[in-house]
Parts: C-alpha cells; structure tokens; sequence
C-alpha cells in the first residue's frame, strides 16, 4: 500500500496568478475588494500566494550568531481561492480566461477582454 501524503501529484494545475499580479482579497480577514495589493510570491504545489500586507504572522525567533532574536513579523501564504485579479483596463476584479494569441496561450480578463500581461 502506498500512502497518499507520499504519493507524488501527477501534475500542477495551472494558476490563474502569477508573481507580481495585482489583486484584491475576496475573503478572509483582509477583504477588501477597494485595495488592490501586489503578489510577492506563489505555491503553484500547495495552491498558495504571499501577498503583500496581508496574513502578517509574528514568528518568535531565537537569537542567532549572525541575527539578534525576537518577534518578528513576515508574511504568510494566502490560499489563491482567496484573491481575484484586477482588470488592467477598469481597476476591478475580474475572472481570468485563457485564449491562444499569436500561438502561445495568454491570460485576459473576462470582463473587459483585455490581454493580462
């Protein structure tokens, strides 16, 4: 029998957010759908984002030789079911399609139809 936590996923499922994305929080604590905040970083394997100013967590650090000790704050990943990319072209959230333009797929909003770079 082989474990399913061990087991290896047979593929990634393609994200609709990438590094440097502007988006909004639909849900959690840091909803605001009016802020637009920028992603730093994404999980494409856990379906996760650090976004900036959002899930701020304190982490208790002990002292090192190189780095003093104590709380410190760092963000936290986000799940991406969480964030709603903004429209270049309205500054709203929007959905996101994908359609083939010049023989590579490139992502567009759903509401304005606006390539997404």
């Amino acid at each position: 029998m082989v474990n399913k936590a061990n087991q290896q996923k047979r593929f990634l499922p393609k994200l609709k957010i990438k590094k440097g994305d502007k988006v909004v929080v639909i849900a959690g604590a840091y909803k605001d759908r009016d802020r637009v905040r920028e992603v730093l970083e994404v999980f494409p394997e856990k379906n996760r984002a650090i976004v900036e100013d959002v899930n701020i967590v304190k982490k208790h650090m002990r002292p090192t030789q190189d780095a003093p000790g104590g709380i410190n704050e760092m963000p936290a990943p986000i799940h991406i079911s969480n964030l709603m990319l903004v429209d270049p072209k309205t500054g709203k959230p929007t959905r996101v399609g994908r359609k083939e333009v010049d023989g590579k797929l490139a992502r567009f909003s759903k509401k304005s139809g606006e390539i997404i770079k």
